[in-house]
Parts: structure tokens; C-alpha cells; sequence
């Protein structure tokens, strides 16, 4: 895989994506639903949006697997720390 030529990142839609997430972020803040599950639906929608910006904006979409795994090994503790604070309401 090392070596193949990829073509450019469409940025602008990346980024419009972005936008759009960011935006249904805050009218989602705004609504009125319990608490679970406001921030269930804000950790899903900003994982996305890690997601998008690590890929595209981080180049990882393009990078060999064993960088994929650098990035992605703090990630389990990402997800014991959010979990420890959801269970704070």
C-alpha cells in the first residue's frame, strides 16, 4: 500500500461536513432530553468528527496500518475516561 498515489482530499467537503456536524451539535444541545441521552448523542456526533479530522485533515486515510494503531491505541482509555463521567449525572 506503501507508495500508491491517492488522489486529494475533497477539503472543502470534509470541512462543510464538519460544519454540519458542529451545527446539529449545538441544536442538539439545546433540545430537551435526559441527560444520557444529550451527551450519548454529543460523544457520538464528536467521535465523528475526531474521525473526520484524523482521516482527512491527519492524512491517516493514507497511512500504513501500524500508524493507524499508534493513533488509535489511546483510544481505549478515551473511552473509559467518558464513561466515567457519563456515570457522574
Amino acid at each position: 500500500m506503501e507508495g500508491q498515489d491517492h488522489g486529494q482530499p475533497r477539503y472543502y467537503l470534509i470541512w462543510f461536513v464538519l460544519l454540519v456536524l458542529t451545527l446539529a451539535e449545538v441544536g442538539y444541545a439545546f433540545m430537551d432530553l435526559p441527560k444520557i441521552w444529550l451527551a450519548t448523542g454529543l460523544i457520538i456526533m464528536a467521535l465523528w468528527k475526531a474521525l473526520l479530522v484524523a482521516l482527512y485533515y491527519m492524512h491517516l486515510r493514507y497511512e500504513p496500518r501500524r500508524l493507524w494503531v499508534l493513533a488509535a491505541s489511546p483510544l481505549p482509555l478515551a473511552v473509559i475516561l467518558v464513561l466515567a463521567v457519563i456515570t457522574e449525572f
